[in-house]
């Protein structure tokens, strides 16, 4: 790689795409049968950061005959250089080619991520389009974007729906028996295993006003209806994972204690794709945080959950790990806290840690439209966290909102602006940073029949907002509300947006996570080309009839349910 070493130094941040770092594991190439690389559609830092990684990685290469190697979405100068020098997409354990690999797995997480994959393949000299792909390597993806496949279903082989752990293995052990087989016989007996998704073995038609009218499969194979596959016990957690040369978003140590959430607030989706819960055994988080600070050298540990505060045994936990670690400067970070029990749970155990800072979700602030989101929180339970906390010497806290929920009114806005500035007036030292997004109706959650808010009105909102809160001490960001729409777009969209997502690529689109990359005329131009309204997918309100484009796709969570919460929201219940 003699060529790749020349322009390294021509890159911004170069430590992304050179490996070698403290615990990555390197097998041998040549004795290795199968090679399965994991790639995350983003940068470096931001795929390092996320939870599923390290357990993929650590449990395939747990497996003698399998090798498994990271890759990552390079950036634009890395991206111009490698096709200058005439350099495919590597992995960073052995350099080898992506398109070398037997099975090319990606994680999707979020949607504007979308045509970096596009791009990666493309990189990589692997086509772009699944019907185009004769032979190895096999391309497959996982995450919470899959629960929604169909944007993404002609350029992705197969998709694994639900929790990896058990079903990736299961898709290696098919694939030990059938390496070499066509892949017409491999995707016909892969799509047997419950949880796989074969997309291109389904037909589908619509009505004249651009609805589905029907979903058939093919092959006798592929199940009309593919279930979410569920780990009943959390995996061992992983205490030896790489650690990165260079800082990444989350520069720290991370053990998921419990995997689920029961709350039910009616606009999460992750709160229904990762039920039920399922908690870590208090000695095993604590023999972990050994391990990882021992193997990893970490002087910050995360506890990870959907709601950290909601593990049952969270006191006597952080009260353990403070008396272990009393003498060291070890900082506990809590991610996802519920403004809920707080005082009670945790204010005194987790006294004797550094302070970082304190995050919390409210979301809404008014009592009626925290009933239609089904999560409710007091005035007076927020200000007394907030007292404790800042007399404990939290002097920052990250309150997070969300604009255009389902029958938002201004005085729903005016009450977000009544509840931060009372929580600033409890201390003169309190940094306060409000994080606003704005609401997108995802699959698979009681809210996924609405329309998302035009954006004159989140706009409107936004200002709002920003002119009641200019005191010293708060600092407000939010999102571009037409990058909002387009997730609305994506996450909402049926299979016919896989040409948008091409020509949107084609015309140049990348990193569109990001806000400096994200070229919103590359987007609706191709909208255009295509023939599709982005307004179909993000703001019409379906009915609850309508054969949505993830009605395949079993969660474990019942449709009805769902109508049930949808209604009882309307109502303000």
């Amino acid at each position: 790689m003699d060529r790749l070493n020349d322009i390294l130094p021509r890159v911004t941040r170069p430590a992304r795409y050179t490996g070698g770092e403290w615990n990555s594991i390197v097998k041998d190439w040549d004795t290795t049968p199968i090679r399965v690389a994991l790639v995350y559609p983003d940068l470096y830092e931001i795929g390092m950061s996320n939870m599923a990684l390290p357990i993929l990685y650590d449990l395939l290469n747990s497996q003698p005959d399998v090798l498994a190697e990271r890759a990552f979405a390079p950036w634009p100068d890395m991206a111009t250089a490698l096709q200058t020098a005439g350099i495919p997409l590597f992995s960073l354990e052995t350099k080898h080619p992506l398109k070398d690999f037997d099975i090319i797995g990606f994680s999707l997480g979020y949607e504007l991520t979308y045509t970096n994959v596009l791009n990666i393949l493309h990189l990589a000299q692997i086509p772009v389009l699944a019907a185009e792909r004769n032979s190895r390597p096999l391309v497959i993806a996982g995450g919470s974007c899959t629960l929604n496949p169909e944007p993404v279903a002609d350029f992705i082989d197969l998709f694994a729906i639900g929790e990896g752990e058990e079903v990736l293995l299961e898709l290696i052990e098919c694939f030990r028996h059938l390496k070499g087989a066509p892949k017409e016989r491999l995707l016909h007996r892969m799509a047997a295993i419950p949880g796989i998704y074969v997309p291109s073995l389904y037909q589908l038609e619509y009505q004249a006003d651009g609805t589905i009218k029907s979903f058939t499969p093919t092959v006798p194979q592929a199940s009309p209806v593919i279930n979410r596959r569920l780990v009943t016990k959390l995996p061992p957690p992983v205490t030896s994972p790489v650690v990165p040369f260079i800082e990444t978003v989350h520069d720290r140590g991370a053990i998921e204690i419990q995997r689920g959430c029961t709350r039910g607030c009616r606009f999460c989706q992750a709160g229904v794709i990762y039920r039920p819960v399922r908690e870590r055994p208090p000695e095993e988080i604590i023999q972990a945080v050994a391990d990882i600070v021992a193997h990893c050298g970490y002087d910050e540990i995360s506890l990870v959950s959907l709601s950290s505060s909601d593990y049952s045994d969270i006191s006597t936990l952080i009260t353990s790990l403070a008396s272990q670690y009393h003498n060291q400067r070890l900082t506990l970070s809590l991610p996802s806290l519920r403004v809920e029990g707080f005082i009670e749970k945790l204010k005194q155990p987790l006294s004797p840690f550094r302070k970082v800072g304190l995050t919390f979700a409210p979301e809404a602030a008014s009592k009626r439209l925290q009933n239609v989101i089904n999560k409710r929180i007091s005035e007076e339970e927020m200000l007394q966290t907030a007292a404790s906390a800042f007399e404990r010497g939290w002097n920052h806290l990250k309150l997070y909102f969300m604009l255009g929920l389902p029958t938002e009114t201004t005085e729903d806005i005016e009450a977000i602006i009544q509840l931060i500035n009372k929580v600033r007036s409890l201390s003169k030292k309190a940094q306060l940073r409000i994080s606003l997004s704005t609401f997108v109706p995802k699959p698979h959650t009681p809210f996924q029949w609405l329309g998302q808010a035009a954006e004159p009105e989140i706009n409107q909102k936004q200002e709002l907002l920003k002119e009641g809160l200019k005191k010293k001490g708060v600092k407000i960001s939010w999102p571009d509300p037409q990058a909002s729409l387009l997730e609305a777009v994506l996450a909402r969209g049926d299979r016919r947006l896989g040409k948008v997502i091409y020509l949107a690529w084609q015309s140049g689109s990348t990193f569109d996570a990001w806000t400096e990359h994200l070229k919103y005329e590359n987007w609706w131009r191709a909208f255009g080309e295509a023939k599709l309204d982005p307004g179909f997918y993000a703001h019409r309100e379906r009915s609850p009839e309508e054969t949505l484009p993830w009605a395949h796709i079993n969660t474990g969570v019942t449709t009805a349910f769902l109508k049930r919460e949808y209604q009882r929201a309307l109502e303000g219940k």
